[in-house]
């Protein structure tokens, strides 16, 4: 019996079905197959494994011969990776910081850390997971500090750690002479930050990263333990951040070197003897100047100062950014001792020849004696009127012309010759008693115009000390919580 047509139809549907299903499942298994081989070859290709012969030195060197050659290029396998670059370091020494120049010298221990993806063996098979070898048999990062500024003296070492994984560890030591900028204000109280910044000098952040090699409390506390030198500045601090220039495209680390300059030296041999000095001539105030020859004294201690700042000229910084607050507190104290002479040389003046003097003129009777007597606690005295007695330049005409006193009337014709001269002489002396009462007065103003001004100084002095010993305290505790 014929079978319908589209049976007929329907059975080779269904064979057609099944043979495109199969061609379809040997395509998913192929296509399988060959992505799981794609990526062993991948693995295989990313940590190559060198053979060794025997677990020997001279075989893993044999087997690392092919790798030598390839030192001349960055060590990846794809060229687009890059390559990370592991920095640290451990300062031994600060060997000393010159603060006209600007520079900081230091030695240190530095640490680099990079793998190498050509290669990859296995410490059984040959004997060890870590070799010494030649530097110049490998490709090594430029790695600069860039605040170096002289050439590295510290000896040179000429191989490198080589691991079973590929990693490779360069230890040297460097005489790291670098730029650092100085503020010296606060001299000798002062803390610097100086800082190092490694960085590729010709690799961009697409080529070489740079990233921290162990944690920065951990550098602090191995510089710490090992640092040898105790001289002028003692370490503090030391953190570290990482940076990318943007014009330039290159991965910076950064690392902060924060050092405290130890005062005790310059406060025993700079303070303390500024201090005694300026001290000295303060309480050289309380010796009275018309019985003791004060300058003489002021003009010795003038010059001991001088001698004093010429011998400690050598301790004292030297930059031309800014002037250390301790440069400025010996030039007042310079200056207030030859303020004090001078002072000393008027009021001795004063004192000794303020009789010839002319009367005080009023804005002096009035700023002195008045307004800035009252500020020191000496009031003007109270002065004497005598506007009813006859003024001394009558007296005098009086005298010279010959004229007398009128006599009574009825004593005129008795009184004798010699009572009309003892007039005259008595006439006389009162002339020079009322010059001496005069002059008096204008010395005595003088004499206290004088000792207004020298208890204005004394005063000036004892709040220049007061004010400057609390400033270098506070100074130093400000230094001593950073």
């Amino acid at each position: 019996m014929k079978q319908p047509r589209h049976r007929g139809r329907v059975k080779n549907f269904k064979m057609m079905s099944a043979k495109h299903f199969e061609l379809k499942l040997s395509d998913r298994s192929f296509w399988t197959m060959t992505f799981i081989l794609f990526s062993i070859t991948q693995a295989l290709s990313l940590e190559p494994l060198l053979n060794c012969s025997e677990p020997t030195n001279l075989a893993l060197l044999d087997a690392l011969t092919p790798v030598f050659d390839l030192r001349f290029i960055r060590p990846v396998i794809n060229i687009n990776n890059y390559t990370e670059v592991y920095v640290s370091f451990t300062m031994y020494g600060i060997l000393g910081v010159d603060e006209k120049a600007q520079l900081l010298t230091t030695y240190i221990w530095q640490n680099i850390v990079w793998k190498n993806e050509f290669i990859s063996w296995d410490p059984e098979q040959c004997g060890t997971e870590e070799i010494t070898l030649p530097r110049t048999q490998f490709w090594t990062p430029d790695i600069v500090i860039n605040e170096l500024v002289s050439k590295n003296t510290a000896p040179f070492v000429p191989y490198v750690h080589v691991n079973s994984d590929g990693k490779i560890y360069d230890y040297s030591p460097v005489r790291v002479v670098s730029s650092c900028r100085l503020n010296i204000y606060t001299f000798p109280f002062d803390v610097q930050n100086c800082t190092f910044t490694f960085n590729s000098y010709t690799h961009r952040n697409k080529d070489i990263v740079v990233n921290l090699n162990r944690p920065i409390t951990q550098i602090l506390k191995n510089t710490l333990a090992v640092m040898s030198t105790v001289g002028e500045w003692q370490l503090i601090d030391i953190t570290a951040h990482k940076e990318s220039v943007a014009g330039l495209n290159i991965d910076e680390l950064i690392f902060h070197i924060g050092l405290r300059r130890k005062s005790t030296l310059y406060v025993v041999n700079l303070l303390i003897p500024s201090c005694s000095l300026i001290t000295v001539d303060l309480f050289s105030f309380l010796l009275p100047p018309q019985s003791v020859d004060r300058s003489a004294f002021k003009m010795t201690l003038i010059l001991g100062y001088t001698v004093f700042l010429l011998l400690m000229n050598d301790l004292l910084p030297v930059t031309g950014n800014t002037i250390p607050l301790i440069n400025v507190f010996f030039a007042l104290c310079l200056a207030l001792m030859v303020a004090s002479l001078l002072e000393t040389i008027l009021i001795t003046h004063l004192y000794s020849s303020s009789s010839r003097f002319a009367p005080v003129p009023r804005w002096v009777r009035v700023v002195v004696l008045q307004n800035l007597g009252c500020c020191v606690g000496l009031p003007p005295k109270p002065t004497k009127d005598h506007s009813t007695d006859m003024s001394p330049n009558a007296v005098r005409e009086e005298i010279k012309a010959g004229k007398t006193p009128p006599m009574p009337l009825e004593l005129e014709d008795t009184t004798p010759g010699e009572l009309r001269k003892l007039g005259r002489d008595l006439r006389a002396i009162r002339l020079q008693v009322e010059q001496q009462r005069s002059g008096d007065q204008k010395s005595e103003e003088w004499i206290q115009v004088a000792s207004i001004i020298d208890r204005f100084l004394f005063g000036l002095y004892t709040l220049f000390i007061s004010v400057s010993s609390i400033t270098m305290i506070w100074i130093w505790v400000e230094s001593d919580r950073r």
